[in-house]
């Protein structure tokens, strides 16, 4: 699972960084807002680069919207969780289907929280892959799927998929043992390429997680509390599990 993540890079930081990735002049869209924490159950928007436009990042409104549902979005958000989806089974989801063959994203992100599960208490930890110039988590994007909610005006949604938790996500997300599924940064342009076949793609899905190091922290439980503005720095820093409670 995957219900919370972060994007704290300013726009130019992220331009450099991608255009260095990919070798392709993307496009920052102007209502661009970073954010520290970003509950997936309020369905804000996170930013994705869809397939049919390689080189745009677009908001998106976290949770997929199939065709089937364009009708009325908002109802189907409040009654389906299409927050993540399972790699594994994406092809056999009427949800996430079409998606799956046609309409592939990458998710920008530079940090996610997951449940790690002790006595019963769930305790938040923020994952992040730290480098020497970004100490508290570099950029990195996730292999996500998206639907138009309006194709004239650009609205999208979206959503990120999730595989079977690595040694360390397991010791990390220890109830569900899920982990989201982080790309190698040189299968970026491969999970775009409108020609993969189903077979192709699942490979992708099963050798495709980055081999970069990843971190993670207890952080505040306020992000599990209501009536909390958790959209600030502290709610990345590191807390000892004794001030939690």
């Amino acid at each position: 699972m995957c219900y919370a993540k972060s994007l704290r890079k300013k726009d130019t930081e992220i331009l450099e960084r991608l255009n260095d990735e990919l070798y392709l002049n993307y496009k920052i869209p102007l209502e661009f807002t970073p954010y520290y924490h970003l509950n997936g159950f309020t369905h804000g928007n996170v930013y994705i680069i869809p397939m049919n436009e390689p080189d745009q990042i677009y908001p998106a409104t976290w949770g997929l919207v199939p065709d089937w549902a364009l009708h009325n979005p908002n109802k189907f958000l409040k009654k389906s969780n299409t927050l993540n989806a399972r790699s594994e089974s994406m092809f056999e989801k009427p949800s996430f289907k079409n998606s799956a063959e046609s309409k592939r994203c990458l998710i920008l992100a530079d940090g996610f929280f997951e449940p790690h599960h002790e006595n019963g208490v769930a305790i938040p930890y923020f994952c992040h892959q730290p480098n020497d110039e970004f100490p508290t988590g570099d950029l990195f994007l996730m292999a996500g799927l998206y639907n138009e909610i309006d194709s004239e005006t650009s609205l999208f949604s979206a959503t990120i998929l999730t595989t079977e938790a690595n040694d360390f996500f397991a010791e990390v997300h220890n109830k569900k043992k899920r982990m989201p599924l982080v790309l190698a940064n040189d299968l970026y342009e491969d999970w775009l390429d409108d020609g993969l076949n189903q077979s192709q793609i699942n490979e992708l899905m099963t050798f495709g997680f980055t081999n970069r190091e990843f971190k993670a922290h207890p952080v505040s439980r306020d992000i599990y509390k209501k009536g909390i503005d958790t959209n600030k720095p502290y709610i990345v820093e590191p807390v000892q599990k004794d001030t939690l409670f």
